[in-house]
Parts: C-alpha cells; structure tokens; sequence
C-alpha cells in the first residue's frame, strides 16, 4: 500500500495546472496553462517516479483535482494530498470565503473525492494558514471522524505557524505540515516544531516560485495575470513583474555549489531541500512534461553532499527569521 513516509521525495505541486482563479480582482492562479500540457507534467512526473501529487479543492476552482484525478485514474500507487478551507464558485472561479464547519469540511471532502476519483485520499490538510488554533480544533475533530470513516487516510495543517503544528501533531492521524521553505528561506522554528513530532514535510515554494530555476535571473517579467505579480515586496520573492534583486543575487553566489554533480540549478535547489532532514519531500509545480521530468531528476541526484550544505552556509546572506507569518 502506498504511503507518505516511504515514497520517493520528490512530489508534484498542481497549484500551477489548476489555472486562473480569483479573489475579486486579484488573479491567485498561474498563467499560461493548457489542460493537455498540464495532463502531460502528471504523466511526466508520474513516468520519472514521482508518487505525490499536492492539489487543493480551491486550485482553478476546482480545475485542478479534476485534471489530476483524469491524469492518475488506474494509478491505485499515486498518493493524493489535497486541501480544503476556501469555499469557491466553480463558475464564476471566484473565491467566496474562508470555512471550516463540519458540514462544509464533509462536503468538501466528499466532493474532492469525487473529482479525483478516488474512494480514499491519502492526505487532507487543512488550507487555512493562520486560523486560530480555537477554531481549527473543531476542524480536525471532523477530520479525525472522516479518517474514523475511510474517506482519508491521515491529515495536517498547510501552516507556516509553528505553534499551530505543536498543538495539533499529537492527534492520531496528524501525520503531515505543509509549509514554505527553500535556499532563501530555511524555516528554522517551523522545522525544528515538524522534527520534534516526526512530521512528514510537504515542501511548498521550494524554488522560491520560479527564482532557483534561474528563469527570472535575465529580468524576465511575469505575465499580468499570475499570482507572482501580487506579492506584497516584505520579503516575498517578486516585486511586481519582476524577481526579487536580492534573491537573484544570492542565487548567482551559489550557483556552482548547488549545480554540483551535473545537477541543473532546479535540481541542486531540490537536492539541498532532501539533504536539510530525511522527513522533507519538495513538491515543486510544473506546467509541461520538461518542467516536470526536470523536477524529478533530483530525485536521482539525491541530496547534496554534507560539505556543500556547509559551504552554502557560509556563503547565504539569510536575513533573522523573525516572528512568525503567512507565507
């Protein structure tokens, strides 16, 4: 039986395949997808061995799952985490509003079975990243019930909040956290909270979205249309259209250690995620085959060697964590 604790640690994120979606006039999807190329990343992903697929209900409205569970029907070996808190309208594919009842949450989940084909998911997470731990207690006690039922396997908390995993990691089924962490963000208390409680961590934004592939070092722009061009510059990895000057900077000064091997700027930036606790799994998006099988090529690559990780530390200019945020 497939399982999050043993699979191979490269997964697939399926933000980006859902497409467009809204919150009112802000665009919270990526731009230039088309389904057959998005069907095609999954097959790619899936052919180079990738096992763990990440998705949400609210990605593309909806759009997302769907395609996935189009991609991975048969494939009874794919592991499915999927999340749920943000209600939508899948026509207008407006978001509507953060919910975490007991009836939304069994709705959700019955309805995210339902287009991803599957009688049971693997992993269920809760998608709301700073509720107040008061209120996500009645959220995992269904969560708790629908695991008691067979519609999911386990569940966690998509949280960059270190006091959010702490609270909940001692349920029966709390198996897994999702949260930020890359190069130029090493989540030191999110990590060390997640390690204590030997937390499988889904890596999100593992190539600070899009900067570690080195697409964005030339100064090419993001399209108008993409979640990137909202980021709010406090830290974040786009100013605008354009990448942050800084995080370009550092990545150029680690270019040729994490390229080591014959790895591709992707890979290396994956391979020091694998080589930061054997508990970590990157789920780095991919809109196309090539994006796809690029990802999984860390996975033969492996993490990078101890006295690299070593020689990157001392040369990464990583400003203080400070207190904790969204992300």
């Amino acid at each position: 039986m497939s399982n999050i604790r043993t699979a191979p640690r490269i997964g697939m994120g399926c933000w980006a395949i859902g497409g467009m979606f809204w919150k009112g006039d802000l665009p919270v999807g990526y731009s230039g997808t088309n389904d057959k190329d998005s069907i095609a990343a999954v097959h790619a992903a899936w052919a180079a061995g990738v096992r763990v697929f990440d998705t949400s209900a609210v990605y593309g409205a909806g759009h997302s799952e769907t395609l996935l569970g189009e991609a991975l029907n048969g494939r009874e070996d794919a592991i499915i985490v999927s999340k749920f808190g943000h209600s939508f309208d899948a026509k207008t594919k407006q978001m509507t509003g953060s919910k975490f009842d007991a009836e939304y949450i069994r709705n959700s989940v019955a309805q995210s079975r339902k287009r991803l084909k599957r009688d049971q998911i693997d992993v269920m997470l809760l998608h709301l990243n700073a509720l107040p731990i008061d209120d996500a207690m009645s959220a995992f006690d269904t969560l708790e019930e629908l695991r008691a039922d067979g519609q999911i396997k386990a569940f966690g908390w998509s949280t960059d909040f270190p006091e959010n995993v702490s609270a909940m990691a001692g349920r029966e089924g709390f198996a897994a956290v999702q949260h930020v962490m890359n190069l130029f963000f090493d989540a030191p208390s999110l990590s060390t909270a997640a390690e204590e409680h030997d937390l499988v961590q889904l890596i999100r934004s593992p190539l600070a979205m899009g900067i570690l592939t080195g697409n964005y070092s030339d100064g090419q722009k993001v399209p108008d249309k993409d979640v990137r061009r909202i980021q709010d510059g406090d830290g974040d990895f786009f100013n605008g259209s354009s990448a942050s000057e800084t995080y370009v900077k550092q990545l150029e000064a680690v270019r040729d250690l994490i390229t080591v091997g014959g790895r591709s700027l992707t890979q290396g930036a994956l391979c020091w995620l694998l080589a930061k606790s054997p508990n970590t799994l990157p789920i780095p998006g991919a809109k196309n085959a090539a994006q796809a099988e690029e990802n999984a090529g860390a996975l033969v690559y492996g993490p990078l060697p101890a006295d690299i990780m070593a020689e990157i530390e001392g040369v990464l200019k990583r400003p203080p964590e400070g207190a904790p945020r969204e992300r």
